[in-house]
């Protein structure tokens, strides 16, 4: 019995080795007809000696955003002018596009209005004039004892009451736009002008006339618009994922299709603080000379914002390789074996490239020579 099962024994481990033995054949067919990994290089000691291996870093990057834009008026600069007092256009002195100093007149109208308003102020004056003739005499009358002095307070009075309207007058045609000298002139000569002036407050160019001759005005028209060209905002839009890379006071390229070969920058001086729910993007202002009028408002622009550094992982531009419109780059994976894999790039900042996808910051990659290795990678796969 004890024979038997000996020879049972046998048989099982002799069938068990020969089993294992088959099981190795196969995994070894299998390993040879399978294809290689066309994407893994084993290099030679030649071209390893060739190859420069450094590890995956990161870098302060600062990505410059291309953001549409337009030219618009610097509404520090502008100003919107209207008559101080209602009445008829007599003469139009300025024109769209013409070029005005402070205190130039514009227009001249004739005003009812002001007539009256002087007219009152004359009338202030007299009722001054006689007030104090009563005063002088009360004073006399006082010393004669002819009336008392209650009598010449109020008289007193009087004059004070009368002097408080005068000035309110005067005030009256300053706001309705007289000079100074022009109502001590009214005072002086008693003669009521009823010509008024629209006079430029600020240098600059009319952009907008809204008056013709014969046309009444009323002070809440704005007739003209001045403005002031030799600085001009540029309005962008920068989409909100990346709003977060622009910063006050930076330097701005601006690229002007209509002025092609005009090396043109400004400064950020506006960032706004709501996104624009129908665009999702928010809005920047950059200043900009205009010393020569060139840069015209309503021009389309875009900028080239440098975003503020952020650390961003990076590798030498001679490190990527190209293949059929995408990226790829030599990771290290062993003494000599390197696999090629793909990445998604950023922007070029100097030497290196930003790294969008694909590497780790510490992963070993082939810095340099990447290009002889690809020339290997492609012999060995036609081979």
């Amino acid at each position: 019995m004890r024979r038997i099962i000996t020879v049972v024994v046998a048989c099982t481990l002799v069938m068990g080795l020969a089993a294992c033995g088959a099981k190795k054949e196969e995994q070894k067919s299998a390993a040879a007809a399978a294809p290689p990994d066309p994407n893994l290089v084993l290099a030679d000691d030649t071209l390893v000696a060739r190859l420069k291996i450094a590890t995956v870093a990161q870098e302060a990057i600062r990505e410059t955003l291309r953001v549409p834009g337009s030219v618009d008026l610097d509404e520090r600069r502008l100003a919107r002018i209207g008559s101080n007092v209602t009445g008829r256009i007599t003469e139009v002195r300025a024109f769209r596009g013409d070029r005005v100093t402070a205190g130039q007149t514009l227009a001249v109208l004739s005003s009812t209005e002001l007539a009256q308003a002087q007219m009152s102020f004359l009338t202030a004056i007299a009722d001054v004039d006689l007030k104090t003739r009563a005063v002088d005499r009360a004073k006399q009358l006082l010393a004669a004892d002819v009336i008392g002095n209650a009598e010449l307070q109020r008289r007193e009075n009087e004059l004070f009451g009368a002097e408080v309207a005068m000035h309110a007058s005067r005030d009256q045609l300053r706001l309705m736009g007289m000079f100074p000298a022009a109502i001590d002139r009214v005072a002086r000569t008693r003669e009521i002008n009823s010509v008024a002036q629209i006079v430029s407050t600020l240098a600059g160019t009319v952009i907008v006339r809204n008056i013709n001759q014969g046309q009444v005005v009323q002070p809440a028209d704005a007739v003209y618009t001045i403005a002031d060209l030799s600085h001009v905002w540029i309005q962008g839009e920068v989409p909100e994922q990346q709003a977060y890379l622009v910063g006050l006071n930076e330097d701005v390229k601006v690229e002007i299709p209509a002025l092609p070969g005009r090396e043109i920058t400004g400064k950020i001086i506006f960032i706004s603080d709501t996104v624009n729910p129908e665009t999702r993007t928010v809005q920047v202002r950059i200043d900009v000379l205009n010393p020569e009028g060139a840069i015209k408002p309503a021009m389309l622009v875009t900028l080239l914002i440098r975003g503020v550094p952020q650390k961003q992982v990076v590798v030498p531009a001679p490190a990527v390789v190209r293949e059929g419109n995408k990226d790829f780059v030599f990771l290290h994976t062993s003494d000599r074996a390197f696999r090629l894999v793909p990445v998604l790039l950023g922007p070029t900042s100097g030497s290196v490239v930003v790294v969008r996808e694909g590497l780790r910051e510490g992963d070993p990659i082939v810095v340099d020579g990447a290009f002889h290795l690809n020339n290997e990678r492609k012999r060995k796969n036609l081979s």
